[in-house]
């Protein structure tokens, strides 16, 4: 991070909010240098493959500005001194003893650092998440169950990139963690290296220091040989030419990179970017600051490449479906048309439940308790079936699917109203598609019966596995006539989503949200955490294993504002802006 644990106690950041912002401070965490000014002024981008479907590079010495601002961004954020520190586990190759700052990488570390995941072997989202869940439990202080090196030995093909101030003092490292792994010497391409009998690689390569799979090192070779790079890969060179100023870490993600496995659903932090961006290239810069946290994701414009879903997006229409949401909304989501993208924002969307445990959700036991898996699950079980990548589901449901809202109002379960309301092409499919879809979840065991709303032209309620809430399912038409379809928390919900009292772009939380994002922005996400944290106190699930691991991040943030924009030249950007307690 941009802070040397030697030189500050008091000013030294710990943990982020590691659901949102893990992959992109990875690496400006796992240094926690302070200021410096010397290096091999190589981007460690040049290089990195231009076939690598993951990268992050951080600015992990920052000086000015940069400093100051993500000083202040992470006394704000944290409470705990040196957290970032538990980070240099993820350089701690078997064999070594833990990794002390000053004494084994303050000497050689320059101010540039990369990581990145190969594509040998095509690597796979299942490859994404398992180094991503390491570094991910070393942002929340957890021990990882078989060991804190997240490659070669843990089968995921990648590297650790990191620029050097002082070659003599990098090699010395080297040499020290290749010993003590009981690695032997090597050579590829007249490029001398280290290697062990489980592949995990140690190398110089034009004065970076490179530690990760032995076929990520020869990687780096041959990019540094004259192989095509990730730098003047046009991807990603269009992308990071669009990045902001004050970016202190970036994480570039690539899911049609050559070689990309795109089967294994995502999971856990890559939903983000998933959730995010869909299937499109993706720069994703973290820029700090005295009262906030921004995330501006950058990406192709749908067209330039095949787009599958994701938030990410200028759409007009996202804003407006937000803005027509009950004006009492503590969360609200605006998407835009939702026909060909839903079953993608779904699995992103359950991939995030996976942040805080085994993705396999809850056990048997806790299944009949209230749970977040349980709930997530279950909410989820209506929109999953509503996006099924299946032709009888495109028929019945997609086809007269337009924009969509999500949100969230009152402060307690008794009085909690919340839902997903869709715009509605074809009045008849959709009064139709309540039905269609009750039938359904009946096929996947819920107890559907019909019901009466007033408003409504046709309704049921269910009751699903893991919910202690009903929920509706109803099709009706707004004050303005506009059909709806709705999936709510009762009966209340229904009728707030379609006819609520006030309107969400008329209250000032909305007003709030175009002002934290900046000019030409249009506001399409929007959350209160202290309302939601009161919720989940409220009804006990504060210390669900699920989401106890975040709940002191949520202490310390106010808002989170969202909406996206266009850049031009094919670029567009969508920003999260984190409010921060006592900034």
């Amino acid at each position: 991070m941009p802070l040397d644990p030697t030189a500050d106690p008091q000013r030294r950041p710990r943990r982020v909010l590691a659901a949102s912002l893990a992959a992109a401070t990875v690496l400006a965490s796992a240094a926690c240098g302070s200021s410096h000014s010397s290096g091999t002024t190589i981007d460690p981008a040049s290089a990195v493959p231009a076939t690598a479907p993951l990268y992050a590079s951080a600015t992990v010495r920052p000086d000015g500005a940069l400093q100051s601002a993500a000083r202040a961004a992470g006394r704000a954020l944290t409470q705990q001194a040196d957290p970032y520190l538990r980070l240099l586990g993820a350089l701690q190759t078997p064999g070594s003893p833990a990794l002390d700052f000053k004494r084994d990488v303050a000497p050689w570390l320059g101010p540039r650092a990369g990581i990145f995941l190969g594509s040998t072997g095509g690597a796979s989202e299942a490859d994404v998440s398992r180094l991503l869940s390491l570094l991910q439990q070393g942002l929340l202080g957890e021990s990882p169950a078989t060991g804190g090196f997240p490659f070669a030995a843990h089968g995921v093909d990648g590297a650790f990139v990191l620029d050097s101030s002082d070659a003599t003092k990098a090699r010395s490292f080297i040499a020290t963690q290749a010993r003590r792994a009981g690695a032997h010497a090597a050579a590829y391409r007249g490029t001398s290296y280290q290697a062990t009998a489980g592949g995990i690689a140690f190398g110089i390569v034009d004065r970076l220091v490179v530690i990760g799979s032995e076929s990520a090192l020869h990687g780096v070779i041959d990019t540094t040989a004259g192989g095509p790079s990730l730098a003047r890969a046009t991807a990603y060179s269009t992308l990071i030419g669009s990045t902001p100023s004050g970016t202190l870490a970036h994480v570039y993600a690539n899911a049609g990179a050559p070689g990309r496995a795109r089967k294994v659903p995502a999971q856990g932090l890559t939903s983000v970017v998933s959730l995010l961006a869909g299937g499109r290239p993706v720069n994703v810069s973290l820029v700090p600051s005295g009262n906030s946290i921004a995330v501006d994701a950058d990406a192709l414009a749908a067209g330039t490449t095949p787009a599958s879903g994701g938030l990410l997006s200028s759409s007009s229409e996202a804003s407006r479906a937000m803005g027509e949401l009950p004006g009492e909304s503590w969360l609200a989501v605006g998407l835009g048309d939702v026909g060909s993208t839903l079953g993608s924002d779904v699995q992103a969307l359950q991939g995030l439940a996976s942040l805080g445990g085994s993705p396999t959700g809850p056990s048997p036991e806790a299944q009949s308790s209230l749970n977040v898996k349980g709930l997530i699950e279950g909410l989820l079980a209506p929109v999953r079936a509503l996006g099924a990548d299946t032709p009888a589901a495109k028929r019945d449901f997609a086809s007269w699917m337009g924009s969509a809202g999500l949100f969230a109002a009152g402060t307690g379960l008794l009085e909690l109203k919340g839902g997903v309301v869709i715009d509605s092409k074809n009045a008849a499919l959709s009064r139709a598609a309540v039905g269609k879809l009750a039938a359904q979840l009946r096929k996947g065991g819920g107890s559907v019966q019909p019901a009466s709303i007033p408003g409504t032209e046709a309704a049921v309620a269910a009751r699903l596995r893991g919910l202690p809430v009903v929920l509706d399912i109803a099709s009706g038409r707004s004050a303005s006539g506009q059909s709806k379809f709705v999936i709510g928390i009762g009966e209340a919900s229904v009728e707030a989503a379609l006819n609520p009292s006030s309107k969400l772009s008329g209250a000032a939380s909305y007003g709030a949200t175009a002002a934290a994002l900046g000019a030409g922005f249009q506001p399409s996400i929007s959350v209160d955490f202290p309302t939601l944290l009161g919720l989940l106190e409220g009804i006990g699930l504060n210390e669900d294993p699920t989401i106890s691991p975040f709940v002191p991040y949520l202490r310390s943030l106010t808002t989170l504002a969202g909406g996206g924009r266009s850049l031009g030249g094919g670029i567009e950007r969508f920003r999260l802006v984190l409010g921060l307690q006592g900034g």
